[in-house]
């Protein structure tokens, strides 16, 4: 049976922190650990952690500190349909995975032993194990990515000369050819990128793979097709960018701002203009444009190494989805007499 504990006032706007740090030690010392992750998981873990305490709220337990006991409880309901708190739906082993891992890093933050390391943490390591041995009743609704015919046919549906048309064909172009996460094509400066013979060299600082900002090089690759130089060129032209961030927010009258535009942005451009090219604008987000571009490399035969050097994965396991979809078909057993 699960302990009542009284929540403690606790904001979900911001992860907690405590320390006997004076301010101008503890802020130094915070900017650090905000450099740990990605801003785009720092964003995730902020939602999560809100879900997570008012959740706690709702029933009374405690959220700061979280025993494992509840801990599990909150787990299991996201595992579970009819959750408010999953709007409706069970969901997947990997976001619950995540709303772990963003209540871990609260408690870390303010230097409190997180439920998984407490007293009794056995148990909700065999709650998280039972959770990733569900088996789904339905398959999980995969976004569709944005191929070469599918991109393609998307560019080729904006037609107008107004700015948002500009930017939207290069952002679709050099999104997919540079296989870029929605935070990298954002966060993408003038001074990033280079001119190079066969088309562009774009430094991207720092990523959610690369989170010691080592930089990473993407070489994009022109073409006939995509065309991403002469987009990314006729963009900057038009809006007279010359300095700065290359995707830039535009005013409900079209006007240019000197702001970038968001990760979501990117996902309703996609959306939008997949509709436009007759294409179920539901099919698409975002991650289509880096799902794209694997997706083709895949499908036309490209070595798996120079994708994960493109792509910028870890591991060639996490590009093995993406191939694999293309070979099911390639050298098939019952090729010679089916």
């Amino acid at each position: 049976m699960l302990v009542t504990h009284v929540a403690p006032d606790v904001s979900p706007a911001r992860l907690p922190s405590a320390s006997d740090l004076g301010g101008d030690d503890q802020a130094r010392v915070d900017s650090f650990i905000q450099r740990a992750s990605a801003a785009t998981t720092l964003r995730a873990y902020r939602s999560d952690w809100a879900s997570f305490v008012a959740w706690c709220a709702q029933r009374g337990y405690s959220a700061l500190p979280a025993t494992p006991s509840v801990t599990s409880a909150y787990l299991t309901e996201l595992a579970t349909s009819g959750s408010v708190f999953s709007q409706g739906r069970a969901l997947s082993k990997a976001s619950i995975g995540r709303r772990l891992a963003a209540i871990v890093f609260a408690h870390r933050a303010a230097h409190i032993d997180p439920p998984t390391t407490q007293s009794g943490a056995a148990a909700l390591e065999k709650v998280m194990r039972g959770i990733r041995n569900v088996k789904r009743s339905e398959p999980v609704a995969k976004k569709r990515p944005a191929d070469a015919d599918t991109l393609r046919d998307m560019i080729r549906a904006i037609t107008g000369d107004r700015l948002q048309d500009y930017r939207d064909r290069a952002l679709l172009s050099l999104g997919m050819m540079g296989a870029f996460r929605r935070s990298e094509l954002v966060a993408i400066d003038v001074a990033h990128v280079e001119a190079a013979p066969r088309g562009l060299i774009i430094r991207i600082p720092t990523s959610k793979g690369d989170q010691e900002g080592r930089g990473q090089s993407v070489a994009i690759l022109d073409g006939r097709r995509m065309e991403p130089v002469r987009h990314y060129e006729a963009w900057l032209a038009c809006a007279g960018i010359q300095a700065g961030p290359v995707f830039r927010r535009l005013t409900p009258h079209g006007r240019l701002t000197e702001q970038r535009i968001s990760a979501q942005t990117v996902a309703l451009v996609v959306k939008s203009r997949a509709a436009a090219a007759g294409y179920d604008a539901a099919m698409f987000a975002g991650h289509s444009l880096r799902a794209g571009f694997l997706t083709e490399a895949g499908r036309q035969g490209a070595n798996l190494f120079k994708m994960k050097e493109h792509s910028r994965h870890k591991s060639l396991e996490m590009l093995s989805e993406y191939v694999r979809d293309q070979e099911v078909f390639r050298d098939h057993a019952a090729e010679r007499f089916a």
